[in-house]
């Protein structure tokens, strides 16, 4: 178990990476977010904690205009050099993500939301409901892998665990369910610890 007072830091997180402590880092875009991607129209998304940036590359060569974020910064630099290689535009932030308001407010038609919610102390979850909202357009739509649901929040962290309807209670003002399902993309680690669930912004 992490100390909680560290995550804040960017260099907690730096440090993971300089020691391959990543086990969130699936080592290839996710299934699930590569299926999904087939059925929207391209348009802005930002990803939360990008990582590494499989989706974000995986999301640009598909045609969609990429912001990705992350405390770290090798992540940014390892997808600024797969990005230069491969000729693609992707805009790589550097930072808390708390800090991309009120800049990026009403930017984005999507975010993508993997293992950054279950990553940040859980007193700020509310804040993270705040800043998805303030990031997204109307009718722009979270798209989250939620996780981890078979963990106690007591359990410490990072991850920290997550409760489906502590989910729903965060996203229920001025949101809508559009998608609420175990997916069968889901890599098997994860099947049945992450669930889909799509709000879309009123």
């Amino acid at each position: 178990m992490e100390k909680n007072n560290d995550i804040n830091k960017s260099s907690f997180w730096e440090d993971r990476y300089e020691k391959g402590e990543i086990g969130w880092d699936l080592g290839s875009e996710t299934p699930v977010f590569s299926a999904i991607s087939e059925t929207l129209k391209p348009g802005s998304v930002c990803i939360l904690g990008c990582g590494n940036g499989y989706d974000a590359i995986s999301f640009s060569k598909k045609g969609f205009h990429v912001t990705a974020v992350d405390f770290a910064e090798t992540p940014i630099k390892n997808i600024n050099n797969i990005a230069n290689n491969l000729s693609l535009t992707i805009n790589t932030i550097q930072k808390d993500i708390f800090d991309l308001t009120p800049k990026y407010n009403n930017s984005f038609d999507y975010i993508l939301e993997q293992t950054c919610f279950c990553a940040i102390d859980p007193k700020n979850r509310e804040q993270y409901s705040n800043l998805a909202y303030d990031l997204l357009k109307v009718g722009g739509r979270l798209i989250g892998l939620w996780m981890p649901l078979d963990k106690d929040i007591k359990e410490g962290g990072p991850p920290f665990g997550v409760k489906e309807d502590e989910v729903k209670k965060l996203f229920s003002k001025q949101w809508k369910i559009t998608e609420d399902c175990f997916p069968v993309q889901s890599i098997q680690t994860r099947k049945g610890r992450e669930k889909l669930i799509v709000f879309e912004k009123l």
